[in-house]
């Protein structure tokens, strides 16, 4: 008899099902198919996190001066970074070929 779990190739999930590292973007850098890029204004970030904390794709990681930077090769243009911006220092504009 066959594990159906083998066939699908399931993963064991952490204690409450806490995913720690990004979804499929982490194996495969799935940037290029987005339609939209945010675009961070530093002059209005608080750095508060929320784009980091909101991202469905674990594509923003801080950076020496405490901004949150989008990894645009992991970044699907989603825009939810943008809505849950309290100060709208994120814009999504175009992504051009």
């Amino acid at each position: 008899m066959v594990k159906i779990d083998a066939i699908m190739g399931w993963k064991k999930l952490n204690l409450g099902a806490a995913i720690t590292e990004p979804g499929s973007a982490s194996l495969f850098k799935t940037g290029s198919w987005r339609t939209q890029r945010p675009i961070l204004d530093k002059e209005a970030c608080i750095r508060c996190g929320r784009c980091w904390i909101y991202c469905p794709e674990a594509a923003y990681s801080p950076n020496g001066d405490g901004y949150f930077i989008c990894n645009l090769d992991y970044c699907k243009g989603c825009g939810i970074c943008a809505e849950e911006c309290p100060v709208g220092a994120i814009t999504m504009v175009l992504e051009e070929i």
